[in-house]
């Protein structure tokens, strides 16, 4: 991929509603062009639409209006077969919520998306030992989801996301379950790693002070987005 590419381009993007016979405009045409390593917060209060078009730029789910292209690729006319390898090579996702299998450990869980994608199992153990370690969960590859703290278990999370080292890593909220100290822990080490992959990423927050952390903050407003950084 050109460093001189977006990563994603979304171009006049637009999601609504239906309830009660009212339309709910949620997207009213948002454009975005995200570059090769650029960190870019999603930033508006609840409700104001981030996870909608986290949806919509991770391939989620349709409905929407307006176009995505993935470098060279326009992924509004892909097949749903398509939209699951896009997805699979291109992205990573990070959830408020860590989502991680409970019955696999926290070494299986950053495992098992590398051998979905194809990777051998021995490289795949290797990729997640250093993953994990990195994120200082090195004493903790053999334990369960259950048997990890909140800031394990989204660190694994994390790790999971970077697996397949993404172009493109999206976040909802992935320290909004965390207290302050913890949630400041984890986005750092976040960052670092995303920064250090050459990944790009687009992370929703409603926190101000997290966002100022990243390289550029898009505010979502009435169903645009105003660019700019926070002073």
């Amino acid at each position: 991929m050109s460093e001189t590419q977006p990563v994603v381009r979304l171009s006049g993007l637009t999601r609504s509603f239906v309830q009660a016979d009212v339309t709910i405009e949620v997207l009213r045409g948002v454009d975005l062009a995200i570059m090769p390593g650029e960190i870019v917060a999603l930033l508006g209060p609840s409700g104001s639409g981030k996870s909608t078009l986290l949806q919509a730029v991770g391939l989620l789910e349709g409905g929407f209006g307006g176009k995505i292209e993935f470098a060279d690729v326009d992924a509004s006319g892909l097949s749903s077969d398509a939209r699951t390898t896009l997805r699979r090579d291109h992205l990573g996702f990070v959830y408020q919520f860590h989502h991680l299998l409970p019955d696999f450990t926290a070494l299986e869980n950053v495992v098992l998306p590398q051998l979905i994608a194809g990777r051998a199992r021995v490289e795949a153990e290797q990729r997640a030992r250093e993953l994990l370690t990195a994120l200082g969960l090195g004493a903790r590859l053999d334990h369960r989801p259950s048997q990890l703290s909140g800031g394990e278990q989204q660190r694994v999370a994390v790790g999971r996301a970077l697996a397949n080292k993404p172009p493109l890593v999206l976040a909802d909220e992935p320290t909004g379950n965390l207290d302050e100290a913890t949630a400041d822990k984890v986005l750092g080490e976040f960052l670092e790693l995303v920064r250090g992959h050459r990944s790009a990423a687009l992370i929703a927050t409603h926190n101000e002070r997290l966002a100022a952390r990243m390289d550029r903050v898009a505010r979502l407003v009435d169903g645009r987005l105003a660019e700019g950084r926070l002073v």
